[in-house]
């Protein structure tokens, strides 16, 4: 009997959780499964058939304990999904880049390595806009991402100078449609399609999180939709168990906000068939693993 563990964190009393949804789908084929923090000390990762990634969601704020953590599981007998490899690509957003030099269409960014003011001023008139986002390479929750106004620079420059000043970050335009129409986002297990769905920041708010105010809406998504998607997926250099595809409208053409590989929410709740759509991805790849 497998025996599995989705690694979590200490606390998530302010986000929302839906991987329970899994258990009831693995119980019927006879795996055990329980929930673990990642900064669990000491823990005999031994003791699991697999270690599957999911509600970690304060790594960006301890990255190096993180991927310790991560490399201690990879270094036993466990086998770990997404694959560490995977992860170290997935971990900083210049990933995005790599998807880029592939032709795949993403929003146009600007890479900086430390904040430097002069740069970030002239992204307006580069972009043709009057709005920018900055945001860390590593980064999750849209923690420390700042949209910022042309005729408000002078507000937010002491603070993006304290919060960038020795950090790598990226600066993009502000797309309108995230606020006009949402950020779309699709769900692949083991490769497959298996859902989708439409996320709508808060009035006033840009942020799609639930945790930050987002409505979370099911969708059926086009055929260009899902071209654009599963280029993306197919330029994974590895194959993923689980993978979310995060689309934005750029002037009626598809464009990757994320690529998420390590700790997404996959939205079992919206879709009642995803959940064993998952299970079903993970017996699959057991049995290969025979």
């Amino acid at each position: 009997m497998p025996n599995v563990a989705f690694l979590s964190t200490d606390n998530l009393e302010e986000f929302f959780v839906y991987d329970e949804l899994l258990i009831p789908h693995f119980e019927q084929q006879g795996w055990q499964v329980e929930t673990i923090s990642w900064r669990t000390p000491a823990c005999s990762w031994d003791d699991f058939d697999y270690i599957i990634v999911r509600s970690t969601w304060d790594y960006q704020q301890y990255p190096e304990a993180f991927m310790r953590t991560l490399e201690q599981i990879e270094a036993s007998d466990t086998c770990l999904l997404n694959p560490l490899s995977l992860i170290k690509w997935n971990i900083e957003k210049y990933y995005l880049r790599d998807l880029a030099n592939q032709g795949i269409n993403i929003v146009p960014t600007q890479w900086q390595a430390k904040f430097d003011e002069a740069v970030f001023t002239a992204q307006y008139d580069k972009f043709a806009t009057d709005t920018l986002i900055i945001k860390p390479v590593l980064s999750a929750n849209a923690d420390d991402t700042f949209k910022v106004e042309r005729d408000a620079i002078f507000d937010y420059l002491p603070q993006l100078s304290r919060c960038f000043a020795q950090r790598e970050h990226m600066i993009q335009p502000f797309i309108p449609s995230v606020i006009e129409e949402g950020e779309y986002s699709l769900f692949y297990f083991g490769g497959k399609y298996s859902h989708g769905i439409l996320k709508v920041p808060e009035t006033g708010d840009f942020r799609v999180q639930e945790e930050h105010g987002g409505k979370l809406y099911t969708i059926d998504p086009t055929i260009d939709m899902l071209q654009s998607a599963q280029h993306a997926v197919s330029m994974m250099p590895t194959q993923a168990l689980y993978a979310r595809v995060d689309l934005i409208r750029i002037e009626n053409h598809w464009a990757i906000m994320e690529l998420e590989l390590i700790e997404p929410s996959l939205y079992f709740n919206l879709d009642p068939a995803s959940a064993p759509r998952f299970v079903d991805a993970m017996l699959s790849f057991h049995q290969q693993q025979r």
